[in-house]
């Protein structure tokens, strides 16, 4: 029996989904657990296994349109099978019914099938020759490309691999990370082109947003405007700080990284002040009996925040591995969606682009973003009322006032400027 393969919710928050690529073609079998399609939602591209088993007998959705959570996207079913009521059951999609009102309000244009491409808005042939095609042509089957997980595309194109010059060691030949990772080591480099290219020409253009853009637009809207934003300031002086992540990196295989340590030491204040760490819910507020901390991370298409869950409860180098490892996967694009959803507590860190200060949005449904800047050396007057200099880092809170009042924003505050300017007192 031909089962419809609905749009699901890849992530806590998506509401539709970017079909970006269909793995699987119309005719081919499909197991269970195998990967239909990759799908762009609000956070990432992820791939989208199928829970029927069969033949994928219609792609409803093609690719580079979108689907609503709960859409049909496709029908896997036995071949041969006639699915004809089954396709008349769901209801037209948008974009269908929005070409059919314009054609009828504009019944002089030939209706297209692909859109219109940017600076081709004004038609420049004569009226004549819109009517001439009475059948639309055949499109033309696209050339054969060779399958590849979204991993292997990612690792490949930082490398600058061409991916169709690798051989698959996947189902059906599929190119994985592996393959890409022996290319790599191999030293196939697939770059073919010129050293010294032309620079692009400054040109004025106009892009329609992904999906996930589109999203983070939305959302960082709803937070700015919903939640009464308010900032406080403070410098930390880092040199102890800084001093003691040395000596504890020169007995380590590995090294520490800053954002493990803050990570800890916030995790450490936020127990102090359950308010901060807290949730508005129109009607009540939630403290947080954890501390779960999103970490801002960039990507090439926006940025996503993934999240390291108990904070209080782990030991720095436990942080420090699982942030490692969310941060790689978050640039890879291979999150899953539990990663990065309902953090308690959010920071973001500029301080390695040379960033010394600015102020953030607020990751809902946390009440608090804290805004990193640079380690600077700074010129100050010492005890001793004398000129030294000083590792100086800049912390920027905003804080949901709906949630967190003045007076709780600077006790916390004030309180994780002296637990990292005295990090032993924090640890002892």
């Amino acid at each position: 029996m031909a089962e419809k393969v609905p749009m699901i919710a890849l992530s806590p928050t998506m509401e539709d989904g970017h079909i970006v690529k269909w793995v699987k073609e119309e005719g081919e079998q499909v197991d269970t657990g195998e990967v239909l399609c990759e799908v762009e939602t609000d956070k990432a591209t992820m791939e989208y296994e199928s829970t029927f088993e069969g033949t994928l007998l219609k792609i409803v959705v093609p690719e580079g349109e979108s689907a609503k959570v709960g859409q049909m996207i496709a029908v896997i079913g036995e071949e041969g099978e006639d699915i004809s009521e089954l396709l008349k059951e769901e209801p037209s999609e948008p974009e269908e019914k929005e070409k059919t009102e314009a054609q009828k309000q504009e019944p002089e244009e030939t209706a297209e099938e692909e859109p219109i491409e940017e600076g081709a808005e004004e038609q420049t042939e004569p009226k004549e020759q819109k009517e001439e095609p009475k059948e639309k042509p055949k499109p033309q089957p696209a050339a054969a490309k060779t399958k590849s997980s979204p991993l292997a595309r990612k690792i490949a194109q930082e490398h600058g691999i061409d991916i169709e010059q690798i051989e698959g060691s996947g189902p059906d030949g599929r190119v994985v990370e592996a393959d890409v990772k022996k290319a790599v080591e191999q030293g196939t480099t697939g770059k073919t082109a010129p050293a010294a290219a032309a620079p692009a020409e400054f040109t004025e253009k106009t892009e329609k947003v992904s999906q996930k853009r589109w999203l983070i637009a939305k959302r960082m809207t709803e937070s700015k405007f919903s939640a009464p934003h308010y900032y406080l300031k403070v410098s930390v002086q880092m040199d102890d700080l800084m001093a003691s992540r040395s000596r504890i990196n020169e007995k380590l295989d590995g090294k520490i990284s800053l954002n493990a340590i803050l990570l800890k030491l916030i995790a450490q204040t936020l127990t102090k002040h359950p308010t901060v760490n807290a949730s508005w819910n129109d009607d009540s507020i939630t403290m947080h009996g954890r501390v779960d901390i999103g970490v801002a991370v960039a990507q090439k298409d926006g940025l996503i925040a993934p999240v390291v869950r108990n904070c209080e409860t782990k030991t720095i180098r436990q942080i420090d591995s699982e942030l490692r490892d969310l941060i790689d996967k978050a640039r890879t694009g291979s999150l899953s969606s539990g990663s990065y959803s309902n953090p308690t507590f959010t920071i973001s860190n500029l301080g390695a682009m040379g960033i010394e200060e600015f102020t953030a949005i607020i990751n809902q449904p946390a009440s608090a973003i804290l805004a990193i800047g640079q380690i600077t050396p700074t010129p100050i007057i010492n005890g001793s009322g004398e000129f030294d200099a000083a590792k100086i880092m800049k912390l920027t809170l905003a804080c949901d006032h709906r949630v967190i009042d003045g007076a709780v924003g600077a006790a916390f505050l004030s309180e994780l400027k002296q637990t990292l300017e005295n990090p032993l007192q924090a640890v002892c």
